[in-house]
C-alpha cells in the first residue's frame, strides 16, 4: 500500500509544472488564478494539475466565500524523500568505497 501511494506521489511530481505550482505554494497559499500567472497554460490546466497534487496529498485546497485557496502539504513528500534517503546512503557508501580504492591504487599508479 506504501509504495502505492509512493507511485501517485511521485507521478504528481513528474510533472514540471507541477513540481513548479509546489516551489510556489512553498511561499505560502495562492489562488488559481495567482497560481497560473507565470505559466503559458490555462486555468482549467492548472486546476487539472492542482487536482493531481490534490490526490497526492501535496496539497490542500479550502474555499472562503468565493476566494478558493491551495496550500501545500509537506508531510507526502517527507516519505518520498525518506523513500529516497536509504538509495543515497547507498550511493555514499559505495562513492566512499571507490574513494579508498583509488585512494589505495594512486601511490602504484605508473608514471605516463
Amino acid at each position: 500500500m506504501a509504495d502505492d501511494r509512493l507511485s501517485v506521489i511521485f507521478g504528481a511530481l513528474a510533472d514540471p509544472t507541477r513540481r513548479a505550482i509546489l516551489g510556489r505554494l512553498a511561499d505560502g497559499e495562492a489562488t488559481v488564478t495567482e497560481l497560473t500567472a507565470p505559466f503559458s497554460i490555462s486555468m482549467p490546466a492548472i486546476s487539472r494539475h492542482l487536482k493531481v497534487l490534490e490526490r497526492a496529498g501535496l496539497i490542500a485546497r479550502s474555499r472562503s466565500g468565493q476566494r478558493l485557496s491551495s496550500t501545500l502539504r509537506a508531510a507526502p513528500l517527507q516519505e518520498a524523500t525518506e523513500w529516497m534517503e536509504r538509495y543515497r546512503r547507498f550511493w555514499d557508501a559505495s562513492f566512499d568505497r571507490l574513494d579508498a580504492h583509488l585512494r589505495q591504487a594512486e601511490p602504484g599508479r605508473e608514471a605516463d
